[in-house]
């Protein structure tokens, strides 16, 4: 029998505010992030430490205040930013407003940014209509289905498109294209011909 193979941790080293600098750096080089989810990352990193004994928890949570308001100051982290570029990839993926507000949420956006984001999503022309175009796209869901299928999976992708967060007539307009090339017009907002 097989042993479901663990991940193993290192053991943490002391912490240091170059440590945390370091830790900090290298996830920003590998993920855009908020500073409510640095700092989430960082208390973390600090708790484990703090288990170990290689640090105080109070001194450590001042370090990660005071970096992230030195990356604040620098523009390391820009909140504001990080809402419109995280709404708009996730709008282009096919997440409804709802959604993308749920995702900026739960990164620690705060809600006049979330606010902001969805404001310029919908100043730029995005809407509903096109993200559910493009789930619809990339799930496979109604026109995209062989026709076969389209009518024993209609309910189906009407609860798929539901549960991504967009309204009935949304999901009823995209399940009601006929073919592809129709859902891409209305995508891009052309009105299809009857």
């Amino acid at each position: 029998m097989a042993e479901a193979k663990s991940r193993k941790r290192r053991a943490p080293r002391k912490l240091t505010a170059q440590s945390l600098d370091n830790a900090a750096l290298h996830y920003l080089e590998r993920f855009a992030a908020s500073s409510a989810h640095l700092r989430r990352i960082l208390l973390r990193k600090v708790a484990r430490a703090a288990e170990a004994g290689m640090a105080d928890r109070g001194e450590g949570a001042r370090l990660v205040e005071e970096l992230i308001e030195r990356y604040l100051a620098a523009g390391l982290l820009d909140d504001r930013a990080y809402a419109a570029q995280k709404g708009a990839s996730l709008h282009r993926r096919g997440t409804s407003r709802y959604g993308i507000g749920g995702q900026l949420a739960k990164r620690g956006v705060p809600r006049e940014l979330i606010a902001a984001a969805l404001e310029d999503l919908a100043d730029s022309g995005s809407d509903d209509l096109a993200a559910a175009c493009a789930l619809a796209r990339r799930r496979r869901l109604g026109p995209y289905r062989p026709a076969a299928e389209r009518e024993t999976q209609h309910r189906r992708d009407l609860a798929a498109l539901a549960r991504a967060g967009f309204s009935r007539d949304v999901a009823r307009r995209v399940l009601a294209a006929p073919d592809p090339a129709t859902l891409e017009r209305l995508a891009r907002g052309e009105e299809p011909a009857d």
